[in-house]
């Protein structure tokens, strides 16, 4: 067992942008925190790997191909790999927990 410790901290540097800190990686997953602040622009591009958001704090909305979803503590929502997504208006701090499966990079390069 390992404890991820300081997980839902608010990483991101006020006034700043996106902060993103990995906690655990292993060969089939990874968990780590993306910080965004208030009114801050989410330039995240496509991941080879499936991805789980926790959020834990904050609000905003996270916009994928075919919609934008309001989220707030408590939002879990996945994106499939390669799927185009991002976080938008941005209006409290936000902090998700991201899973990440297999762990992120791992699929890099892949086609499939």
């Amino acid at each position: 067992m390992q404890v991820l410790s300081g997980a839902d901290a608010f990483g991101a540097q006020r006034g700043g942008g996106p902060h993103w800190i990995e906690h655990l990686s292993v060969p089939d997953l990874s968990v780590g925190t993306y910080s965004l602040p208030a009114g801050s622009i989410d330039t995240q591009e496509p991941h080879t790997e499936d991805e789980i958001y926790v959020v834990l704090r904050g609000r905003g909305a996270l916009a994928a191909e075919a919609a934008s979803v309001d989220v707030g503590p408590g939002s879990v929502i996945y994106v499939p790999a390669r799927e185009p997504h991002h976080f938008e208006n941005v209006v409290e701090d936000l902090v998700a927990l991201v899973l990440f499966a297999p762990a992120e990079g791992t699929r890099a390069g892949r086609t499939d």
